[in-house]
């Protein structure tokens, strides 16, 4: 599936089409370059599912832990400063990617052999009309 995110204003309607055609699914590996949004479109889409918390990157925290307006947790990761696999296992990531919760994954690309089989690779990427393409 792809959806076009035409400018920052229209962010929150690509957000929402993204949420409707996730389906069953809850670890979602977001890819592209730095810059491409992938932090503001996780944001749109943790307010889109009702998140009241201050949504920022978790670059430093590697992960943020966010409360949806039914109450389920979202998590929201950023493996971009991960330097070795071994200080994913010693966080215990087990217990994020496997809680049935949502989680969001910013720089999956440092994480490939610990992904779970059934995490959805979403593609973002920018377009030379700067629109942003996404794909998953």
């Amino acid at each position: 599936m792809e959806i076009i995110i035409k400018d920052i204003e229209h962010i929150r309607e690509a957000a929402r089409e993204f949420i409707e055609n996730i389906g069953e699914a809850r670890v979602f590996a977001f890819y592209g370059k730095m810059g491409a949004g992938k932090t503001t479109f996780v944001k749109a889409i943790c307010e889109e599912l009702g998140v009241d918390d201050v949504i920022t990157s978790p670059t430093f925290a590697i992960v943020n832990e966010y409360t949806a307006a039914e109450g389920d947790s979202i998590f929201h990761f950023d493996f971009y400063r991960i330097k070795r696999l071994e200080e994913v296992y010693d966080m215990g990531y087990e217990d994020y990617f496997y809680s049935g919760a949502l989680c969001f994954i910013e720089w999956p690309e440092l994480i490939e052999d610990i992904l779970p089989d059934d995490a959805v690779r979403v593609s973002i990427a920018e377009q030379e009309d700067n629109t942003r393409k996404v794909s998953f």
